[in-house]
């Protein structure tokens, strides 16, 4: 029987592996580490980066619903966004956002990068400040802080059925009623949900895995 870390763990999983190809489309490292720098990708760098014809490029990306456009057609979102939204991301001195709060706590390890991270608590609204390296989590605020995980069966659009229920909380209790109304979410600690990530992301990094993706 399939227990509920396994279910988290496989659903983290089919979120977050990086992909080096750009058929990982929103989840392509590659893509991910372009829109680090803080401007928007247009699809001619992420196909040289790829080293593949922009037209391939264009049909890998369109299979993924959730990848944002700009009105030029360049990509401003995948995961990582440059459209304000509740997690603030910021990392080598730009100020990014995420779509969700997990996003928060892998992207550092992705990347290599430190990142410090404002986020408002779901329940109460009030802030939530860490501070992320790719060897964890090395401030909070508050300590109680914990983050809400879901399992969805269909990811076919990752940002609706798995992002737009990831949050923050301050802790436990101001997550009560939230949970209350998602009786197949879970909470875990902010460090335990960085450990998941981060054997995530390692896994992939060794041989048999992607790599390059580090």
């Amino acid at each position: 029987m399939t227990t509920g870390h396994e279910r988290i763990a496989s659903t983290l999983d089919s979120v977050f592996r990086p992909d080096t190809d750009v058929s990982g489309g929103w989840r392509g490292i590659t893509l991910l580490r372009l829109l680090a720098r803080g401007e928007p990708v247009t699809l001619g760098a992420l196909a040289a980066a790829h080293g593949q014809p922009v037209e391939d490029v264009r049909r890998a990306l369109a299979t993924s619903p959730d990848i944002e456009y700009d009105g030029h057609g360049r990509i401003v979102g995948a995961g990582l966004t440059l459209r304000p939204t509740p997690h603030r991301f910021e990392i080598d001195g730009r100020v990014l956002y995420t779509w969700c709060a997990m996003d928060t706590l892998v992207y550092p390890r992705l990347l290599a990068s430190p990142a410090r991270i404002t986020s408002p608590c779901q329940a109460t609204g009030a802030p939530i400040d860490l501070a992320v390296d790719d060897t964890g989590v090395t401030e909070i605020d508050p300590a109680t802080a914990v983050v809400s995980l879901v399992t969805p069966g269909d990811l076919t659009s990752v940002r609706t059925a798995f992002c737009d229920h990831v949050h923050f909380f301050v802790s436990r209790q101001a997550a009560r009623p939230w949970l209350a109304g998602h009786p197949d979410a879970s909470l875990l600690p902010v460090a335990g949900a960085y450990d998941l990530g981060r054997d995530l992301v390692d896994s992939s990094c060794r041989p048999g895995g992607t790599e390059s993706c580090c």
